[in-house]
């Protein structure tokens, strides 16, 4: 054998060396094998989707179609909030796998995509409660970056990049936001408590607020005031409850009407028991007077706008009166004591105008006896001037 094919016969000896070493290196890895970036969740159809089930044990929070909608089952069944619910399936499906790390069930403990460790589990379920797509996200890698995720029903764990954060309070999948009425839109205000009442008005050319029936010898505390008109601007609620047996006991003894400019008034009935504080609210729209629209007559368009504005304010108030009928919502308890302050608590003695040594403060001095005299030089005045005239006259 020549030399030469000496030298190849040992280049290829090398070459198998070198391939039967790293076959070793990776059949040693835990069955991790590369793969493309692909989507966990495939081939889901949110229509499909009956309820979502998100968290595990006494956490869980269970979400039910209703019609075209989601109700919270965890808060007898309150209206989910749809964005919210958009917003999860999104990030669902959004979950791109950059590798399958492994297929070993005993390896899911350690990386915590079991139901028990996971950091999150959401499944979504059929209308007989079979799973439609289940998906599990356990920890980080060591590196910190992305996390392991699996599918419910399959054993393979995949390393994500893009890991998202999902809500773990049922309250969260709700739209806590009662209220958000303009500053500008509030016309006047009327609280009714059990020891008397009152009623503030917006001033319509500034940022003020006035009072009806203002006692003697007192003002107005404007911020307070202020406060206490524009609590709708933003009223959230921090729980709610479906009107009960249980709701029937609260004592809704206190009332904060609030009317805007467009005639809706907002009407919150407000209860305590012990430290909490309850309310139930309705919208009414109080101009009675029908919208006509004859197709034969030409409107202006300012005119159409109006009534367009009227409609669509009365579909508003009917809409909220509707949504909020038969429950009960929990307050924050310092929203609440502007919702119920007494009159007194707004009101604050007016200070006498301080009088000093250069009669600062007294009441001026009356100028009507040098009006007089002023008056008086020129009336003479004029009658000096008109005397040549008469004579001139008489010749």
């Amino acid at each position: 054998m020549s030399n030469r094919k000496l030298a190849i016969l040992a280049v290829v000896a090398v070459v198998m060396v070198i391939w039967a070493v790293m076959q070793a290196r990776l059949s040693n890895r835990p069955k991790g094998e590369p793969s493309g970036p692909s989507y966990l969740v495939q081939g889901l159809d949110p229509a499909a989707i009956d309820s979502i089930v998100i968290g595990k044990g006494k956490d869980t929070i269970t979400l039910k179609r209703d019609g075209a909608n989601f109700v919270l089952v965890n808060k007898d069944n309150y209206p989910a909030d749809a964005k919210q619910i958009n917003d999860l399936i999104t990030k669902c499906l959004d979950i791109q796998t950059q590798e399958m790390y492994t297929d070993d069930p005993r390896n899911q403990k350690d990386l915590e995509v079991t139901e028990e460790k996971a950091r999150t589990f959401v499944k979504f379920l059929r209308p007989d409660s079979s799973l439609l797509a289940g998906l599990i996200i356990g920890k980080s890698p060591e590196n910190g970056q992305g996390g392991f995720v699996r599918l419910a029903s399959s054993d393979k764990v995949y390393l994500a990049s893009n890991v998202p954060w999902f809500k773990n309070s049922a309250l969260e999948y709700l739209e806590q936001e009662l209220t958000a009425v303009k500053r500008e839109d509030i016309q006047s205000l009327k609280v009714t408590l059990p020891a008397g009442g009152y009623l503030l008005k917006a001033d319509p050319n500034t940022d003020g607020v006035t009072i009806d029936n203002l006692p003697a010898g007192k003002k107005l505390k404007g911020s307070e005031a202020k406060s206490v008109l524009t609590s709708l601007t933003s009223l959230t609620f921090n729980d709610v409850k479906k009107q009960s047996d249980e709701t029937a006991k609260l004592s809704f003894d206190k009332q904060y009407a609030c009317a805007l400019v467009d005639s809706t008034v907002y009407t919150l009935k407000i209860a305590k028991k012990d430290d909490k504080w309850f309310i139930t609210c309705r919208a009414e729209y109080t101009d009675k007077t029908p919208v006509t629209i004859n197709p034969k007559e030409v409107v202006p368009e300012a005119e159409l706008k109006k009534k367009e504005a009227k409609l669509l304010a009365q579909e508003k108030a009917q809409r909220f009166t509707l949504k909020h009928a038969g429950w009960v919502y929990e307050i924050a308890d310092w929203k609440a004591k502007y919702l119920t302050k007494e009159l007194s608590e707004l009101l604050e003695d007016e200070k006498p105008v301080p009088a000093d040594k250069t009669g600062a403060g007294k009441e001026p001095e009356k100028k009507e006896p040098q009006k007089q005299e002023q008056t008086e030089q020129k009336s003479e005045l004029q009658q000096t001037t008109t005397e040549p005239n008469s004579v001139g006259s008489g010749k």
